[in-house]
């Protein structure tokens, strides 16, 4: 089926395998090609253990991240050869992180995220390992919701229990999308959005705030089959007719987005192990259907494939 919807699988690259005096040549390059590019230097004579996961989207990357004790660099030479046009953010899950840029130094501790502009240079510092997540927005997204080109002040944001919820949504979207056990696919419009009103909240108009707490109040919620526009609306603090306005502005619909986001989540479940065992009719009322029919029949419409045909591995 022409156009049919295909779903992002991500990719791990680790140095365990990779010689030592290999080990970093071979991390920064993946890491320019995958990510950022970065100078990396761990301690003199010792071996760099890292592993990253990443998920390219249309739009947005995501990574998880995680290493032995080292520190990089992003200088302004590197930024001149290899631009990323990019706001970048950096969230702690483990150890403690240093990020330095334009004579500001933050110590990022887990639970805690930055925003930062990516082709600005900045160092980070890890001296007892990492563990990470990293989203990075491509700059004309981020503006054309805020009207800025940058970041000029690296944003640092609370988002454990209790904080930023903002914070806490990005970091939820991002770790589900990337695990390796059964992945979540990201509301990637819902990580731009969040990213916007988490670094210039001032230049975020109320619309997209609205529409990114909707989103984000969807995704907490996908699964259960009993969701309507009404729960969502009052979980958001916003009328029914105003919540069906902004899904409007941007193209969609409330009920039309509920299903897309069911059907993603229905297809990366068909294709992790964990779900082998799984019938087709137990992988849609998982995802929040109550008619294995219409889950059927809306799959196949999205994906140009059955279910069927995604646990076979045929398609």
């Amino acid at each position: 089926m022409v156009g049919a919807v295909r779903i992002p699988r991500a990719h791990r690259f680790a140095t365990a395998q990779i010689e030592p005096d290999r080990q970093v040549e071979l991390w920064e390059r993946h890491n320019a090609e995958s990510l950022i590019a970065l100078v990396c230097r761990p301690p003199v004579n010792r071996s760099f253990a890292a592993v990253e996961v990443n998920l390219q989207l249309e739009r947005v990357h995501l990574a998880r991240v995680r290493g032995t004790r080292h520190v990089v660099e992003r200088s302004a030479e590197l930024v001149e050869a290899k631009p990323t046009e990019a706001i970048a953010v950096y969230m702690t899950i483990t150890g403690e992180a240093v990020f330095e840029q334009d004579g500001h130094r933050q110590v990022l501790r887990p639970g805690q995220l930055l925003v930062c502009d990516a082709d600005r240079p900045f160092l980070r510092g890890f001296g007892r390992g990492l563990e990470e997540l990293a989203v990075k927005v491509p700059r004309s997204e981020f503006s054309a919701l805020t009207g800025l080109a940058t970041v000029p002040t690296p944003v640092v944001v609370d988002a454990g229990p209790g904080e930023n919820a903002h914070g806490r949504a990005l970091a939820r979207l991002a770790a589900r999308a990337v695990r390796r056990d059964r992945p979540v696919p990201a509301d990637e419009q819902a990580v731009v959005e969040l990213v916007a009103v988490l670094a210039a909240s001032d230049h975020v108009g109320l619309p997209v705030a609205h529409r990114v707490s909707a989103r984000t109040f969807i995704e907490e919620h996908i699964t259960d089959p009993t969701l309507r526009a009404a729960d969502i609306a009052s979980g958001t603090g916003i009328s029914e007719r105003h919540l069906s306005r902004l899904f409007a502005a941007a193209g969609t619909s409330v009920p039309g987005h509920i299903l897309s986001r069911r059907l993603d989540a229905a297809y990366s479940m068909l294709t992790c192990d964990p779900a082998r065992g799984l019938r087709t009719s137990d992988v849609a009322a998982r995802c929040g259907f109550t008619s294995v029919a219409y889950f059927s029949r809306t799959f196949r419409e999205r994906f140009g494939v059955t279910a069927g045909e995604i646990r076979a591995g045929s398609a």
